[in-house]
C-alpha cells in the first residue's frame, strides 16, 4: 500500500444518535471538528411505521421531523466546509426528504447542493402472499393480518458507496443498519473490498461507537460522586480519526464538555450486543471479543482488533404494526398520608376498571416516587411526603383507552382528598417485530436530485 494512502486520516463525526436529539453539538463538531463526514443516525425500530403513518395522511411527510432544523443549522458550514453528510432522516420517505433538503439549500442561498437518494429498503410489497416466522414471538406474520404498517430491509453500506461514488454533497437514506452510515464512508475513501472481513469488522465496530453520538462523550453515563463528566450541559458529539488500515482514535472538539474515556467506550461497545463475537451486520457478521480499547491522551481513545466473519444470507426486517391503545392517567397527592392516599386511589381505580371489564389487560397501578421502578420488593424506606399516581393500561380499543384516563380524572370528585394535577392520555400503540428475508429478495437504488 503506498505511504500516502497509509498517512491518509478520515474523519467522521457523529451529528444525532436518535430522532429527537440536539442540533447545537453537531453544528459544533461540524464548525470546529475538521471532518469529512458527518452522519445523522435517527431511526429507532419503530420510527419508520410511525413515519408511514405521517406519509398515508400526507404523501409529501414520513421523513424525520426535525430534517429541517438540521438541515438549516449544518448546511451552510458543512457546504463552506465539503463537509459530506450521510443521514437515514429520509425514514418512510428519502425522495420527498431530498427534496426538503434542496428547498433548504435554496432558503440559505446555497449555489449548489447535489443530493443522493437511497431507497429499496422498503419491502412490504416483497411480502405480500408470503409468511415468515416472527423473530421475538412464537407467531408468523400472517398472524399479524390487516395490522401490518410497514416492513424495512436494514439495508448495508453498498448502496451508500454507491451514493457517495455519484459525488454527492448529502445522502439520504431510510432503513439501513445503524454502523453501515459510518461504514459507507470508510469503504469509498479506502477502496475497501467488502470481502475484507477484517476492515469490515473494524469499521462496523467504529460505527457501533458513534451510532448513539454523546452516549459515548459521558451522556447516559453521568452519575455524581462515581462517573462525574465535566461540563455535562455542553456536551459534545463525538468523531472518530480512521487511518486506511481501520484502526481509530475516538475523540471530541477540544473544549466542548464531555469526555472520552476507555469507561465510556466501553459501556457504548457492549450496547445492544448479545454475542460480541458474531455481531450481525448486513455487510459482515462482525467480531468484538478481541477489541482493545486505548486511553492515548486526553478525550482520545483508539479502537483497534475487530475483525469479522462473511455476511449472512438474510437480511433481518423489521415489521411495524398496529398493536392496540395505551390511556394513562396520573394524579398527585402532597401532604401528611400522602402515600396511604395515594394508595387508597389506586385500590379504587383497580376495581373500578376491573368492573368494567378491564381486569385481564397488560397494566401497571403505581406511585411515582414510592414502587413505579423497582416495585414494592425493593422499594422500602421513609414515607414520602408527596406522591403521584399513575395507571396505564394497554387495551384493544381507543374508547376503552379514553375510559382508563377519564377514570383517573374522575378521583377530583370521587376519590380520596387533596388531590390534584391530574393528566390524561390516550395514544395508539404501534408495535415492532422482525423477520429474516433473503437477501436477493432486496433490489437497492440510487438517484440524484441537485440544483
Amino acid at each position: 500500500m503506498p505511504s500516502e494512502q497509509r498517512e491518509k486520516i478520515i474523519r467522521i463525526g457523529a451529528g444525532a444518535g436518535y430522532s429527537g436529539d440536539r442540533i447545537a453539538p453537531a453544528v459544533e463538531l461540524a464548525e470546529k471538528g475538521q471532518l469529512d463526514y458527518l452522519v445523522f443516525e435517527c431511526l429507532a425500530e419503530r420510527t419508520i411505521a410511525l413515519a408511514q403513518l405521517e406519509r398515508s395522511k400526507n404523501p409529501a411527510l414520513g421523513f424525520d421531523p426535525l430534517l429541517r432544523a438540521r438541515m438549516r443549522a449544518v448546511l451552510p458550514v458543512c457546504a463552506a466546509q465539503n463537509i459530506k453528510i450521510i443521514t437515514n432522516m429520509g425514514a418512510a420517505n428519502p425522495a420527498a426528504a431530498a427534496q426538503e433538503v434542496l428547498a433548504v439549500a435554496r432558503e440559505l442561498g446555497l449555489a449548489k447542493l447535489k443530493v443522493a437518494v437511497v431507497q429499496g429498503d422498503d419491502v412490504l410489497p416483497q411480502l405480500a402472499g408470503r409468511d415468515f416466522a416472527l423473530l421475538e414471538h412464537e407467531a408468523t406474520l400472517s398472524s399479524l393480518g390487516e395490522r401490518v404498517i410497514s416492513a424495512n430491509a436494514y439495508l448495508g453500506a453498498a448502496p451508500l458507496v454507491r451514493a457517495l461514488e455519484t459525488g454527492a454533497d448529502v445522502v439520504i437514506t431510510g432503513r439501513v443498519a445503524d454502523p453501515a452510515l459510518f461504514l459507507a464512508p470508510l469503504v469509498h475513501e479506502f477502496g475497501w473490498s467488502f470481502d475484507d472481513w477484517q476492515r469490515m469488522g473494524q469499521g462496523i465496530v467504529i460505527g457501533h461507537l458513534l451510532e448513539c453520538a454523546a452516549q459515548i462523550t459521558g451522556g447516559y453515563f453521568a452519575d455524581p460522586g462515581y462517573r462525574d463528566v465535566p461540563d455535562l450541559a455542553r456536551l459534545g458529539f463525538p468523531l472518530a480519526e480512521v487511518s486506511a488500515d481501520g484502526s481509530a482514535v475516538i475523540t471530541k472538539v477540544q473544549g466542548s464538555g464531555g469526555c472520552v474515556t476507555t469507561a465510556t467506550c466501553t459501556e457504548q461497545l457492549l450496547y445492544e450486543i448479545e454475542n460480541p463475537s458474531q455481531y450481525f451486520q448486513p455487510d459482515v457478521v462482525a467480531d468484538f471479543s478481541k477489541v482493545t480499547l486505548t486511553q492515548v491522551g486526553q478525550d482520545r481513545v483508539q479502537v483497534q482488533g475487530a475483525t469479522g466473519q462473511p455476511k449472512p444470507d438474510a437480511l433481518k426486517v423489521t415489521v411495524g404494526y398496529r398493536d392496540g391503545f395505551i390511556g394513562e392517567g396520573q394524579m398527585s397527592y402532597a401532604g401528611p398520608g400522602a402515600q396511604a392516599r395515594g394508595q387508597l386511589a389506586l385500590d379504587v381505580l383497580r376495581h373500578r376498571l376491573n368492573a368494567a371489564g378491564m381486569g385481564g389487560f397488560e397494566s401497571r397501578y403505581e406511585l411515582l416516587g414510592v414502587n413505579a421502578i423497582h416495585g414494592d420488593t425493593l422499594s422500602k424506606g421513609l414515607e414520602p411526603y408527596e406522591v403521584r399516581v399513575r395507571v396505564v393500561m394497554r387495551v384493544p380499543t381507543r374508547q376503552q383507552a379514553e375510559q382508563v384516563a377519564n377514570e383517573v380524572e374522575a378521583l377530583y370528585l370521587n376519590g380520596p382528598a387533596g388531590g390534584g394535577g391530574a393528566t390524561k392520555s390516550v395514544r395508539e400503540v404501534i408495535a415492532a417485530a422482525s423477520i429474516l428475508m433473503p437477501r436477493d429478495w432486496v433490489q437497492t437504488s440510487v438517484s440524484i436530485l441537485e440544483m
